[in-house]
C-alpha cells in the first residue's frame, strides 16, 4: 500500500510539475474536452496534447475515453485527494514546528525587555 501510494504520489507531482499539464486540468474543470480542443487551446500539437493528456492519465488525474475517432478527456474521479493528504500532513507538521518557533522567540523578547534591552 506505502509504494503504491508513493507510486501514485511521484506521478501526480510529476504531472502537476509541468504548466501546461496544470493547464489540462484547469480546462477539464470547467467540462469535458477533446484532445483536439485541448490542443487547439494550447496551440499545440496534437501529439504534443496526447503525450501531456498520457501523463495526466497515467497519474489518475485524468479519463479519456473514445468514441469513434473522437478521445474525450474529463478529470479523474479520484481528483487530488490522496496528494492533498499528504499535503496536508506535512503542512500540519510544519505548522507545529512554526508554533513551537513563535514561542522561542516570544519567550526570548520577554527576557529582552525584562533585562532592559530593546
Amino acid at each position: 500500500m506505502v509504494q503504491y501510494l508513493a507510486a501514485r504520489l511521484d506521478a501526480s507531482f510529476s504531472a502537476l510539475a509541468d504548466a501546461t499539464r496544470r493547464g489540462v486540468l484547469e480546462e477539464l474543470e470547467r467540462g469535458e474536452a477533446s484532445i483536439t480542443e485541448l490542443a487547439n487551446r494550447f496551440q499545440m500539437t496534437l501529439t504534443g496534447m496526447k503525450k501531456h493528456v498520457a501523463v495526466l492519465e497515467e497519474a489518475g488525474l485524468v479519463k479519456t475515453e473514445k468514441v469513434g475517432r473522437v478521445r474525450t478527456c474529463r478529470l479523474g474521479a479520484d481528483g487530488l485527494a490522496a496528494e492533498a493528504a499528504w499535503i496536508e500532513r506535512y503542512r500540519r507538521r510544519w505548522a507545529l514546528r512554526f508554533d513551537e518557533l513563535d514561542k522561542v522567540v516570544e519567550d526570548l523578547k520577554r527576557e529582552e525587555e525584562a533585562n532592559g534591552r530593546t
